[in-house]
């Protein structure tokens, strides 16, 4: 096993400076601010957030999904219905989102409630997907246990021939939105003092706070 010094893995952050006055007042703007400079920074994935839930012995857990769509209603993604997260945010709907782009030295950590997205909506964007796409959502009986791939590519074949082009939404399948109560901007700053500014939503209304770094 190769030992790495992790101790002494360091990097430098030199980002633009954060302030109350330099971001908008409405989070969702500057969080469309910052995703439109991490798409034209060409960062892979720019749209891949992590998303931490908790299940009902109140156990963490956290995996990479893709945003697929946000508003001033929420961040939306796209999962099996009857998956390890789903099966957690049906238990607790609270989850909490994190994007992390180190190519311009910048975080964001959005807390909030999760409700399903319309069956409209996931429809909608179900027939956007590729078509492959569509048969691995039938395929996969998602977080199940499975003695090997074999059986899970038969399947595929399968669902291949059942459904010769586009294949219909699974009942199963669909959308979660979330709904932000809280946002965190993080700005990567020299000698670790970094920017943090926090919003909170109050009675309607979004206050913005500095953290220490």
């Amino acid at each position: 096993m190769n030992k790495v010094d992790l101790a002494s893995l360091r990097r430098d952050y030199s980002g633009k400076e954060l302030t109350r006055a330099s971001v908008d007042r409405d989070p969702f703007v500057q969080f469309g601010i910052w995703l439109d400079e991490a798409l034209r920074s060409e960062i892979t994935d720019a749209n891949a957030m992590t998303l931490a839930t908790v299940d009902t012995d109140c156990r963490p857990s956290a995996r990479i999904v893709l945003l697929k769509g946000f508003d001033e209603r929420g961040f939306v993604f796209y999962t099996n219905y009857e998956s390890r997260k789903a099966s957690n945010l049906a238990a607790n709907s609270n989850a909490c989102l994190s994007f992390f782009w180190p190519q311009i030295h910048r975080q964001v950590i959005v807390y909030g409630f999760t409700q399903k997205t319309s069956r409209e909506e996931s429809e909608n964007y179900f027939k956007s997907r590729p078509y492959d796409s569509q048969i691995g959502a039938w395929a996969s009986n998602q977080s199940s246990v499975i003695e090997s791939r074999s059986p899970l590519e038969e399947k595929f074949a399968e669902l291949r021939e059942k459904y010769p082009k586009d294949a219909p939404l699974p009942p199963f399948w669909g959308g979660f939105r979330v709904t932000p109560t809280q946002f965190e901007f993080w700005q990567g700053r020299e000698s670790r003092l970094h920017d943090r500014l926090v919003y909170s939503l109050a009675e309607d209304r979004w206050t913005i706070e500095r953290l220490s770094p």
